[in-house]
């Protein structure tokens, strides 16, 4: 799609093809431009809305195989959302393409100033995080969390490059490794007294070997950082366990509800390889669980308006963020799946190619027309959980 279209396209209608036979992109354009011809006013027919620029270039993308054709189209469109769905639902009349018997089906209409909001949201809540605004805090809990300053436990320093630390890590058993001192006050707050702080990318030499004497667990950001800090240790001091904080979040910012989740989500270190440090710590969800809806809302929130999915494994772990247009594929070259979350439309054909996997669970924002639940599979809308 060109720049210019780009800019004056408000929406894009995206389908999916299939025709029993071997035909070619033209075959296609000419069968969504004859087969429509006639069925609206002169000045409302694709040709000239085409001339017009109301609908931009309409991108074909096919494969054949097997004496079988399997596409994509993509059709940008300034009209209004309800110009917009007639003409989308008047592409999936054409049930002949070339020769051939075929079948259209509209995947989404999704508006292209989506993005930009969405941009704009994700920007607003970083710049948010980042604003430290101290009188915005309400005054009674800044007079109460003054007040009891003198009783509270404070943070210490521990070692020779003096490092943010509870009071009790010295004694303590089994310790836990964070990034800064942000992080050691959080979980002081939390109730936490086993905790040290790296403070830096480099892992210090007091580090080293309180790894070596300690039974520790590395609670690291969900966010580059983290992973960077993660792949260090790897060469340099190797903890028993790792946690993270759920992906965009740091440890400081997390609720004692939220840090408890974490660190019982935690995973063995040496079951960790640089290559699949993403997938291993991506946080897991059990699957005899997978019943209770509380679960699914949860991914189900993190996914809203991200128009993609996740997918879990039988042993819980989860291949996170597939965007929705590739979720079919994904599905065909993953093995072991048995639950996907995605925010999409639940179809015919993604339903076929679940039971063909094996998945046992499919929630989406909502269902296709007509969608037949074969046996062995359930299927959730995101409304329900």
């Amino acid at each position: 799609m060109g720049s210019k279209e780009k800019q004056s396209s408000k929406y894009i209608i995206e389908a999916r093809f299939v025709v029993d036979g071997v035909v070619e992109r033209h075959d296609v354009i000419g069968a969504i431009f004859g087969q429509t011809e006639g069925l609206f006013p002169k000045d409302f027919e694709l040709r000239e809305l085409q001339k017009s620029g109301k609908i931009g270039r309409i991108d074909i993308t096919l494969k054949s195989e097997k004496d079988r054709t399997e596409g994509k189209i993509v059709a940008p469109s300034s009209l209004d959302r309800a110009q917009t769905a007639i003409i989308a639902a008047a592409m999936e009349t054409v049930d002949r393409i070339g020769p051939c018997e075929s079948k259209i089906t509209i995947e989404k209409i999704s508006d292209v100033r989506f993005d930009k909001r969405e941009q704009i949201l994700q920007r607003a809540k970083a710049l948010m995080r980042d604003w430290v605004v101290t009188e915005t805090q309400d005054i009674e809990k800044l007079l109460n969390e003054v007040s009891r300053e003198d009783k509270t436990v404070k943070p210490v320093t521990y070692g020779r490059e003096k490092l943010t630390a509870t009071p009790g890590v010295s004694r303590a058993k089994k310790i836990l490794l964070v990034e800064g001192r942000a992080d050691v006050i959080n979980l002081l707050k939390a109730g936490y007294t086993d905790v040290i702080a790296l403070e830096g990318v480099k892992i210090p030499k007091t580090i080293i070997n309180l790894v070596m004497r300690k039974e520790t667990t590395a609670f690291l950001d969900g966010d580059r950082g983290g992973d960077l800090i993660l792949k260090e240790l790897m060469q340099v001091a190797k903890p028993k366990f790792v946690a993270r904080a759920p992906r965009g979040k740091e440890v400081e910012e997390l609720t004692p509800e939220e840090i408890e989740v974490s660190l019982a989500r935690k995973v063995k270190f040496e079951e960790l390889t640089p290559e699949k440090i993403e997938v291993s710590l991506a946080r897991k969800v059990k699957l005899e669980e997978v019943e209770d809806l509380s679960s699914l809302a949860e991914i189900a929130r993190g996914l809203r308006g991200t128009l993609e999915g996740v997918l879990v494994k039988k042993d819980g772990s989860q291949i996170k963020q597939v965007p929705v247009s590739e979720l079919v594929e994904k599905l065909k070259a993953e093995k072991d799946v048995e639950v996907v979350v995605f925010d999409g439309i639940v179809t015919g054909r993604l339903v076929d190619t679940a039971t063909e996997r094996g998945i046992k669970t499919l929630v989406g924002e909502r269902v296709a027309d007509g969608v037949k639940v074969p046996k062995g599979l359930q299927i959730k809308v995101f409304k329900d959980l």
